[in-house]
């Protein structure tokens, strides 16, 4: 059975994101820095009279760093706490069945952690992820 999924980019790669832990996308203002806080944590944001926690997408997945200039990103929401993760870009929303990752296949630095499937569109496949493995201290994938 079909369910709907987002695809983003992260890191120039295709990622799908289940619409279930989807809350909404977004583009984020300004980002206040946290002292002390996890590499992956880019700081805080004000998002509809809420504060979220802005999360390196890209840091959290064991990569450098996005630039500075991130600023696309989908909100989620795990134990009562909402989270921004930022993307690279965002192509589409369109219904995938869920195929498990290839036997053989080894993803690299926290992809494997985050990936939980492939969708395939046009013939292509794409990986699947858990947004709550890529937050800080969540998830029992948790690439922190």
């Amino acid at each position: 059975m079909s369910h709907l999924y987002l695809i983003a980019q992260i890191a120039g790669r295709a990622v799908a994101i289940d619409s279930d832990q989807v809350e909404s996308v977004v583009d984020i203002g300004e980002v206040t820095h946290v002292p002390r806080a996890a590499e992956q944590v880019r700081g805080l944001a004000a998002l509809r009279s809420r504060v979220v926690t802005v999360v390196d997408t890209q840091a959290a997945l064991g990569l450098a760093p996005a630039g500075s200039d991130a600023r696309r990103a989908v909100i989620t929401r795990v134990e009562g706490h909402h989270y921004a993760l930022l993307v690279d870009a965002l192509d589409d929303v369109a219904p995938f069945d869920l195929l498990p990752i290839a036997s053989g296949v080894s993803l690299d630095r926290g992809w494997g952690a985050a990936g939980r499937g492939v969708v395939e569109r046009d013939g292509e496949p794409i990986l699947a992820i858990d947004l709550t493995a890529l937050i800080p201290g969540h998830g029992s994938h948790s690439v922190n």
